[in-house]
């Protein structure tokens, strides 16, 4: 479902600032990989979130979604096959627009558009459906303004937006970390219990262990622009954090007191 082969990235090129962020990375996923990706700030993980969904070119490589070569596609024209949801809760929808506008945008994603009425009775009944799955009580609030909302109930309602169309891929970058515990472990359960419903592919970025490890069928670590750990299945199940701790001191040669390594519990 995604394969990243031999792809090379470099910030700044030519000046004091220049930066290679991303080394000869070759990763694939299978449909219905949920592939949890764990690395200290500076090892590339959220580049290459941002590389698969197109926001910076390759430098070098290729890309490829569902058999797709999108590495020349545009980030709009990637959007079709993509799902996303982002740390900032305030980034995946727009705040002046009500509950029902956002999920309508959301399921009109990549669809020809026409002069037909907004949102019909039946689509707005179907969105209260899927807003019941959140638990939130939204589904009694579909005009209302989604900037009245709080950082949980944004982020909730951006991966259902994120996720009702069965993307061929979604991409969860660290989305939880903006918010307190009590809320995250709501939006991650939520978060596991759609991919698994659905069968999604998933790329989910972590700084927390625990959750690394609990979460999905396989986990890389990134270190310097490579991925340095790759274990799936049973094996993925038996890893403790101290097991984590100690891959990354032996895959990425560097002692875990670096300030660059930043892993929480």
């Amino acid at each position: 479902m995604l394969d990243i082969s031999k792809v090379y990235k470099t910030f700044n090129v030519g000046t004091v600032n220049e930066k290679r962020v991303l080394k000869n990375l070759n990763l694939h996923l299978n449909k219905g990989d949920f592939v949890t990706v764990i690395g200290g700030n500076g090892a590339g993980k959220s580049t290459m979130l941002n590389m698969v969904a197109g926001v910076y070119p390759v430098d070098s490589g290729s890309i490829t979604i569902d058999g797709i070569d999108v590495t020349k596609l545009p980030e709009h024209k990637r959007a079709q096959y993509i799902g996303r949801v982002f740390q900032d809760p305030m980034t995946g929808t727009a705040a002046t627009m009500q509950i029902e506008e956002n999920l309508a945008l959301a399921a009109r994603r990549g669809k020809p558009r026409g002069l037909k009425t907004g949102i019909s009775k039946a689509e707005r009944e179907s969105y209260r459906e899927l807003l019941k799955t959140l638990d939130l009580g939204l589904e009694d609030r579909l005009t209302s303004k989604v900037g009245l909302l709080s950082g949980g109930q944004r982020q909730a309602l951006t991966l259902l937006m994120a996720t009702m169309n069965n993307p061929k891929l979604l991409l969860l970058d660290e989305h939880t970390a903006a918010l307190d515990p009590k809320t995250a472990l709501k939006v991650l359960t939520l978060s596991a219990k759609i991919v698994e419903e659905n069968n999604l592919t998933t790329l989910m970025i972590t700084h927390n262990m625990n959750d690394a490890i609990k979460y999905g069928n396989r986990l890389i670590m990134m270190s310097n622009g490579r991925i340095v750990f790759d274990v799936s299945g049973e094996e993925k199940q038996k890893l403790t954090k101290a097991d984590l701790l100690e891959k990354f001191k032996i895959s990425a040669g560097e002692e875990l007191a670096s300030d660059r390594v930043l892993l929480s519990e």
